[in-house]
């Protein structure tokens, strides 16, 4: 025997870990999405939809307020879509609309996410009066209709995007304050949360390092699903007159404009309806995959 010792010797075993057999984070999410048909394809429609409004610049032919045809052309091979009322190309303005239902979603689940799930950790969190207030506070907002109660927090403030948004954000708020409430009120009886009390780590620590980072997982799958909601009701303040101002191309506004012309020019309000309805089914379609995904009794599933 050789009295040479080699470097893998000297530093104990090969700490390599074998590469058959494990599934890396992104390989995982793919493989779970290539059995969950259903997460596929909302995760398809919802990138198609984030692609067009980000390269609606580079797809359009025109741009959303320009006026090149006649009014009220059918579909042709010069205009993808028809036009509408003005003699605008619907397919430039439905794509330009993109950006608006997107914009409009991610400020309002923002808005929402931030002050409703803050609401519910301190809610579960504290517990006693302060639980009991903020949640019957949020029993209040629950008791309207999402919709009626957006229309008047937008009739109030007045007809705009800004204010339909925050219309919204506010609507929204109970569910995500609800959502991360639950949750809390288990984690905080955990042991390692006592553990942690015990040898007195602040309340802000225990929540920011503890509690939120459990509760994360819901209250995403929940803003995924939500942001549905948001860009329907956006479609229908804008259909009402009160969210989107023209010429700012958006969805609702040109469902709510044309359907003055359903017997002589349906595609004029067919198609917004048809970009809203994909819309709506690509983001819940995600937000039931991500809620499988993010399960474990789903994820390792084979």
């Amino acid at each position: 025997m050789s009295g040479s010792v080699s470097f893998a010797d000297r530093t104990g075993p090969n700490l390599e870990l074998p590469v058959s057999g494990k599934r890396t984070t992104w390989g995982s999410l793919v493989g779970f999405f290539q059995r969950n048909r259903i997460g596929f394809l909302g995760t398809i429609i919802v990138l198609l939809l984030v692609m067009t409004a980000v390269l609606a610049d580079v797809i359009t032919p025109y741009r959303d307020v320009d006026m090149p045809g006649r009014r009220l052309e059918p579909p042709s091979e010069e205009y993808f879509l028809g036009t509408d009322e003005l003699g605008r190309d619907m397919f430039s303005r439905i794509v330009y609309g993109a950006r608006v239902s997107l914009w409009v979603g991610v400020v309002c689940v923002s808005i929402s996410m931030v002050v409703g799930g803050s609401l519910g950790i301190l809610s579960g969190y504290v517990g006693g009066r302060v639980d009991s207030l903020i949640m019957r506070t949020m029993d209040v907002v629950f008791a309207f209709p999402g919709l009626i109660m957006a229309l008047v927090i937008a009739s109030v403030l007045g007809p705009s995007l800004t204010n339909a948004m925050i219309a919204i954000g506010i609507v929204l708020i109970p569910v995500f304050a609800r959502t991360g409430r639950a949750p809390v009120l288990t984690l905080k009886e955990m042991e390692y949360i006592q553990a942690a009390r015990c040898i007195g780590a602040k309340h802000s620590r225990l929540i920011l390092r503890h509690i939120l980072p459990n509760i994360a997982t819901p209250l995403v799958v929940q803003a995924t699903i939500t942001l549905s909601a948001a860009i329907l009701i956006e479609a229908s303040l804008s259909f009402l007159g009160l969210g989107t101002q023209p010429p700012t191309p958006s969805w609702g506004t040109m469902l709510g404009s044309g359907r003055r012309f359903l017997e002589t020019a349906p595609w004029v309000a067919v198609f917004p309806g048809l970009a809203i309805m994909i819309t709506v089914l690509g983001f819940n379609l995600l937000g039931d995959g991500l809620r499988d995904y993010l399960d474990p009794r789903y994820r390792f599933q084979r």
